[in-house]
C-alpha cells in the first residue's frame, strides 16, 4: 500500500489552525471601538480570517477520500470507512461537549441554547460522513467521481440564496439548525459542505504520488486565480445570458465561489513550500489541530466551567493588547499541545507515583 503522505496539507492545516487560534481571540476579545475597522491592515486581516473555515472544509474532503482511495480494497470493505465513521462520531462529540457549560447545568438541570447549535467539529464530522456516502453510492462511476463531487459542490453554491433563510419549522431544532443559518448556528451543512465535496473532487483528480508538484501547484494557482478575481464578472454575464434572478443573487453575494480560489491559491503556495515544511514543526502542528481546536476553545471559552478568558474580557482589549495576547495564546496553546507528550504527561505520572508511594 502506498503511505505517501501530503505533507504540504498538514502545513496548510497549521496555517489555518494558527489563524483560527488568533482569530477567535482578537474577534472575541478585541474592542473595536479602539481600531478603525475601515483600516486596510484590519481589512486584510478580517478577509484572511473569513478563508479558514472554507480550508478545513476542503481538506475534509481531500485527505479523507484521498486516505479511501490510496487503500486498496474499495467500496463497503474498505477498513477506512470504520475509521472514518470513528472519526466523524468522535468530532459531532467533542463539539458538543465544548459547548457543555456544567456549572449552568448542574444548577438548572437544563442545557444552554447555545448547545442545540452545531459549530465547526459538527460540521466537519459530518462533512467526513457525507464524504463516506457519496464514496459508497457513486464508486461505480470511476473516474466520473470527480466530476460528480465538483457538480455537487457548485450546485451546492449556485443555489445558497434558495436555501440560506429557510427555518424548517417542521423539523426539530436539533436537526434544523444544521441544515442553515436560519437559527443562528456559526456553521451549518449548507452550503459548507460545497467545499468538502469540492475537496474530494480534488482527491480524485490529483495522483497519490504527484510527480512535479510544482506543476499542480502553479495549475491550482491559476484556477484558483480565476475564481477569486474572475468569477463574479462570469456569474454576472452568465445571469444576463440566462435572464436568471438566482445567478444574479450569487453575483450580488459570490463569497463561496471567491473563497474557493482563496483556498486553491493556498494550496498552490503550500505546494511549492513542501520542501520546507516537511518533517517540520509546522508538519507537526498541522498533524494536532484537534487538540489545538480543543485546549484553546477550553482557555479561550472556558468549556466544561464557563470560565474562561471571554468572560472576564470580552470585547474589552485595546488593539496593541489584544496583538500581543493573541500572539501570546497561539504560541502558548501550541506549546502545550506539542509538549504534552513529552513533558506534561510524564511528569504527571511521577507526581501520581509520589503520592501512590507517600
Amino acid at each position: 500500500m502506498n503511505t505517501q503522505r501530503l505533507y504540504f496539507i498538514d502545513a496548510l492545516r497549521a496555517f489555518a489552525i494558527l489563524m483560527m487560534l488568533q482569530g477567535h481571540f482578537i474577534s472575541g476579545l478585541l474592542d473595536t471601538s479602539t481600531v478603525d475597522t475601515n483600516h486596510p491592515v484590519y481589512r486584510i486581516w478580517l478577509y484572511f480570517r473569513g478563508i479558514t473555515a472554507p480550508v478545513f472544509f476542503t481538506i475534509t474532503g481531500w485527505v479523507f477520500l484521498f486516505l479511501l482511495q490510496r487503500n486498496l480494497i474499495k467500496g463497503w470493505q474498505n477498513p477506512r470507512l470504520k475509521k472514518g465513521l470513528k472519526r466523524a462520531l468522535e468530532l459531532i462529540l467533542w463539539g458538543y461537549a465544548l459547548r457543555l457549560s456544567l456549572p449552568y447545568f448542574l444548577t438548572t438541570g437544563r442545557i444552554t441554547k447555545t448547545f442545540m447549535r452545531p459549530d465547526v467539529l459538527q460540521i466537519i464530522g459530518c462533512g467526513l460522513l457525507f464524504s463516506m456516502l457519496l464514496y459508497v453510492l457513486f464508486n461505480f462511476l470511476g473516474k466520473l467521481r470527480p466530476v460528480l463531487f465538483c457538480a455537487i459542490a457548485f450546485g451546492i453554491f449556485i443555489t445558497q440564496p434558495l436555501y440560506s433563510d429557510i427555518v424548517f419549522e417542521t423539523l426539530p431544532l436539533f436537526i434544523a439548525a444544521y441544515l442553515t443559518k436560519a437559527h443562528g448556528a456559526v456553521f451549518y451543512l449548507l452550503p459548507w459542505l460545497g467545499y468538502v465535496s469540492f475537496g474530494a473532487g480534488i482527491a480524485f483528480l490529483m495522483p497519490n504520488k504527484p510527480k512535479k508538484l510544482y506543476r499542480w501547484a502553479f495549475g491550482f494557482m491559476a484556477i484558483g486565480f480565476v475564481f477569486s478575481f474572475y468569477s463574479t464578472a462570469l456569474l454576472h454575464s452568465l445571469s444576463t445570458a440566462l435572464s436568471s434572478s438566482l445567478l444574479q443573487q450569487v453575483t450580488n453575494n459570490n463569497f463561496l465561489f471567491i473563497h474557493l480560489g482563496d483556498v486553491l491559491m493556498l494550496f498552490g503556495v503550500f505546494m511549492l513550500l513542501e520542501p520546507l515544511v516537511k518533517h517540520s514543526l509546522w508538519q507537526r502542528i498541522g498533524t494536532k489541530t484537534l487538540s489545538l481546536y480543543i485546549v484553546h476553545y477550553v482557555i479561550l471559552y472556558g468549556s466544561f466551567t464557563s470560565i474562561g478568558l471571554y468572560k472576564f474580557y470580552h470585547n474589552a482589549l485595546s488593539w496593541e493588547v489584544a496583538v500581543f495576547g493573541a500572539l501570546g495564546f497561539v504560541v502558548g496553546v501550541t506549546a502545550l499541545v506539542l509538549l504534552y507528550p513529552k513533558l506534561v504527561k510524564p511528569l504527571g505520572r511521577r507526581v501520581g507515583l509520589l503520592f501512590r508511594l507517600s
